[in-house]
C-alpha cells in the first residue's frame, strides 16, 4: 500500500509535557517520517480549562484513514483522554488532514475545519509545512497563516522531546538581560 502524508493537530492542558510528550512517542512508532512544529501555548478555545499546549505533526502512514483514526483514539486513551475522573484534556490528537481527501468521512471531516479556524492550528502548520496546500481552499498555509485575522493569543514555549528542541530560539522571547550590580 502507498504511504500518505498525514497532518495532526495535538494539544494537552494536563500534564502538558508529560502527555505531549508520551503521544509523540506513540506517534514515532505509528507514523514514518515524523517531524514536528514548534509548541504553542493558548488559551483554551471551547474548553474550560487550564491553558493549553499545542502542535502540528507531518507524518506518513499505509493505514487507512478510519484505522489511522481509531489507533489515533487508543494512544488518547493510554493517555487518560477518557478516564471518568480525568482533570482537563490530558491528550487530544486530530487528523488535520490526510493526503489531499476532502469531505465527510464516517463523521470525520477533511480537511478538519479548525486548520483554518485555530491559531494554535495554523500557525504550526505554516511553519512545519509552509507550502503545503490546503486542498479545500487552494492556498498554502504560509499564506493562509499571513492573511489570517485569527484573533486568538498564543506563544510559542521551549519543549525538548528525543532530545531535540522543537520550538526554535530564534521564536522564543528573549529572556530578560540580568541587572547589573550594585
Amino acid at each position: 500500500m502507498p504511504l500518505t502524508r498525514v497532518l495532526l493537530g495535538l494539544g494537552s492542558n494536563n500534564r502538558r509535557e508529560q502527555n505531549l510528550t508520551a503521544g509523540l512517542d506513540a506517534l514515532e512508532e505509528l507514523l514514518g517520517d515524523l517531524r514536528c512544529s514548534p509548541v504553542f501555548e493558548s488559551h483554551a478555545v471551547g474548553y474550560k480549562g487550564d491553558n493549553f499546549y499545542n502542535l502540528v505533526v507531518c507524518g506518513t502512514t499505509e493505514l487507512p484513514l478510519m484505522e489511522l483514526d481509531r489507533r489515533l483514539k487508543f494512544i488518547e486513551a493510554d493517555n487518560g483522554r477518557y478516564a471518568p475522573d480525568r482533570k482537563g484534556l490530558p491528550l487530544d490528537i486530530d487528523v488535520l488532514m490526510y493526503d489531499d481527501l476532502v469531505g465527510n468521512f464516517h463523521g470525520l471531516r477533511l480537511p478538519r475545519p479548525e486548520t483554518l479556524k485555530n491559531a494554535f492550528v495554523l500557525w504550526p502548520l505554516a511553519l512545519l509545512v509552509p507550502d503545503v496546500m490546503h486542498p479545500g481552499v487552494g492556498r498554502s498555509f504560509a499564506e493562509l497563516w499571513r492573511d489570517s485575522v485569527i484573533a486568538q493569543q498564543l506563544w510559542p514555549v521551549p519543549f525538548r522531546w528525543r532530545g531535540k528542541e522543537l520550538t526554535p530560539a530564534t521564536l522564543l522571547p528573549p529572556s530578560p538581560s540580568p541587572s547589573p550590580r550594585p
